[in-house]
C-alpha cells in the first residue's frame, strides 16, 4: 500500500496535469513503487544476509573449527600407535680362513635373500596426566575460541546495522540537499523576475545565485557520501542496498541503566569470557610441561616374521612385549625452560583479562552515554526542525510585504536544512547507539535479535569430531 506521503508527492507533482497524462503518470507511478516496495530491505533482513555470508564471520567460524580439532589431537596421547614394517634385500657374505675337514683353510661366499615383516604396538600407560592436561587445554582452548566467535558475531553485525543506518541517513541527506537547490532555484527564478520589473537589486541576485551555488556544492557532497555509505553497506552486508526500509532500533531490548548495562557486560560479554578461557588453557599448559620432569611408563609389543629365501627352510618368528619405565633426570634444561616460559604466558594471560575488562567497561560507559546523549539531541533537534520551518513560512511571507529581506529568507531556509540533517544524523546515532550498547553488553546476536537464520552453533561440529580415532573427511565432506 502507497503511503500518504508518497500519495501527497504524486498530487503536488501532476495536479497541473491533464486528466489523461495524470492517469497515465499514475498509473507509471503506482507500478514504480509498487516495484520498489516489493523488493523492500528491512534492517533485520540485511543483518540477517550478513550473519549467513559476511567473510569475516564466516572465516572465524572456520577458525572455530580447526581449534576443534586439538582435542581429538590432545586425546590421541591415550591412544595406541601401531606400525607395520617390511624389509627386503641382499646380503652377500664371504668368511676367509675356514678351516676344512681335510686340515686346511678355504674361503666361504655366499648370497642370501632375506624377506621381513612385522607389527610394532605401543600404549602410554602412564604419563603424569600430560594427556590429561593436554585435552584439558584443548577444550579451553575450544571455549575461547566459540566465545571469540560470538565476539566477531557482534561486530559484523553491528557493522552491517551501522552501514545499512548510514545509508538510510545520507539518502535523507540527499533528498534534503536535492530540496535545498530546488528551492534555491526557485528563489534565484522570483529575484530575477523581481529585478526585471525593479522591484529587487542585484544584491539580492546575487546573494540568491551565491547560496544556488553553494546547494549544488553540497548536493554533490552529499551524493559522494551516499555513494560510499552504500559501497560499506556492500562490504559488510554482502549484497547492495535496495529499498532499505526504517529502522526501528533496539531500544527494548537495552538494559535499563548503566549499571545494569556494567553487570550484564561482566558476566556475558565474550571478549572477557574468551579471556578467562585462555587463562585456563594456560594454567593446563604450565601442567602439562611439568609433566616433562616426572616418571612415564610405556607399553610396547612386536611380531615378526623374517624369512631367508635362498633357504626355504631357514624362518624366524619372533613376538615381544615389553614394559618401560623412563624416569628423567636431566634434559639439557629445556623441559624446565618449557615450564618457566608456560608460567610467564600464565602472567600474561591473567593480565589481558583485566584489559578485556577495561576495554569493556569503557565501551558500556561510551555506548550508553552515546545513547542518552542521542536522545536528548533527537528530542531538541525535533523540535529545532518544527521551529525552522515555522520562521520559514513567516519570513517568506514577511518578505512578500517588505518586512524581510532576500538574504533573511535565505539564512531562514538555509536554518531548516541544518535542521533537518541534524534531526537525520541524531536519529541516526540514536539507532547505532542502541545497537553499539547491545554489543558492549554482550547481547547482539542473531537469537536476541530475533534474526530469520539458522543457527550456526559450533557445539555441532565439536560433537562430531571430539572422539574421532581416525578418518581424513571433514564433517562437511571436504
Amino acid at each position: 500500500m502507497l503511503s500518504s506521503e508518497l500519495i501527497t508527492r504524486f498530487d503536488r507533482k501532476f495536479s497541473r496535469c491533464s486528466t489523461l497524462v495524470h492517469c497515465l503518470a499514475c498509473l507509471l507511478f503506482v507500478t514504480f513503487y509498487g516495484l520498489v516496495g516489493a523488493s523492500a530491505e528491512t534492517i533485520n533482513g540485511a543483518l540477517a544476509h550478513a550473519y549467513e555470508n559476511n567473510p569475516t564471520l564466516n572465516a572465524q567460524r572456520a577458525a572455530t573449527r580447526v581449534t576443534d580439532e586439538g582435542v581429538p589431537i590432545a586425546k590421541s596421547g591415550w591412544r595406541p600407535q601401531v606400525f607395520a614394517t617390511a624389509d627386503a634385500g641382499v646380503l652377500d657374505t664371504t668368511a676367509r680362513g675356514v678351516r676344512s675337514a681335510l686340515g686346511g683353510t678355504s674361503t666361504i661366499h655366499d648370497t642370501l635373500n632375506p624377506r621381513g615383516f612385522g607389527v610394532s604396538i605401543s600404549q602410554n600407560v602412564w604419563d603424569s596426566f600430560k594427556t590429561l592436561n593436554n585435552v584439558n587445554a584443548a577444550r579451553a582452548a575450544v571455549s575461547a575460541a566459540r566465545e571469540a566467535l560470538r565476539n566477531t558475531e557482534q561486530n559484523v553485525l553491528f557493522n552491517a546495522a551501522a552501514s545499512y543506518l548510514d545509508v538510510l541517513r545520507d539518502r535523507a541527506i540527499v533528498d534534503f540537499r536535492r530540496q535545498s537547490l530546488e528551492f534555491l532555484d526557485e528563489q534565484v527564478r522570483s529575484e530575477t523576475a523581481r529585478f526585471d520589473v525593479g522591484e529587487s537589486t542585484r544584491t539580492d541576485v546575487a546573494q540568491a545565485r551565491a547560496r544556488q551555488a553553494g546547494a549544488v556544492a553540497a548536493l554533490s557532497a552529499a551524493q559522494a557520501q551516499f555513494k560510499s555509505s552504500m559501497a560499506v553497506y556492500r562490504q559488510n552486508v554482502g549484497r547492495d542496498p535496495s529499498g532499505l526500509r526504517p529502522a526501528n532500533g533496539v531500544g527494548n531490548l537495552l538494559p535499563k541503566s548503566m549499571d545494569a548495562a556494567m553487570t550484564t557486560a561482566y558476566q556475558e560479554h565474550p571478549a572477557i569470557r574468551s579471556t578467562e578461557f585462555i587463562v585456563d588453557q594456560a594454567i593446563y599448559n604450565v601442567k602439562s610441561a611439568e609433566s616433562d620432569l616426572l616418571p612415564r611408563v610405556t607399553l610396547d609389543g612386536a611380531l615378526r616374521k623374517s624369512t631367508e629365501t635362498s633357504s626355504p627352510n631357514v624362518t624366524n618368528e619372533s613376538a615381544s612385549i615389553t614394559a618401560t619405565l623412563t624416569v628423567p633426570i636431566y634434559q639439557g634444561g629445556s623441559a624446565s625452560g618449557l615450564v618457566r616460559q608456560n608460567k610467564e604466558t600464565l602472567g600474561q594471560r591473567r593480565i589481558e583479562v583485566d584489559i578485556a575488562v577495561d576495554n569493556v567497561r569503557a565501551a558500556v560507559v561510551s555506548a550508553y552515554s552515546q545513547y542518552e546523549a542521542a536522545v536528548a539531541a533527537t528530542r531538541a533537534n525535533e523540535e529545532q526542525l518544527s521551529a525552522a520551518r515555522l520562521a520559514l513560512s513567516g519570513a517568506v511571507e514577511e518578505r512578500k510585504v517588505g518586512q524581510r529581506t532576500t538574504l533573511d529568507v535565505l539564512d531562514t531556509q538555509q536554518g531548516v536544512i541544518n535542521a533537518q540533517i541534524d534531526l537525520a544524523n541524531s536519529r541516526r546515532d540514536l539507532k547505532a547507539a542502541g545497537y553499539a550498547v547491545m554489543s558492549a553488553v554482550g547481547r547482539l546476536s542473531a537469537s536476541n535479535l530475533g534474526l530469520q537464520v539458522a543457527n550456526h552453533d559450533p557445539v555441532d561440529h565439536f560433537i562430531v569430531v571430539k572422539d574421532k580415532w581416525y578418518g581424513l573427511r571433514t564433517p562437511n565432506g571436504q
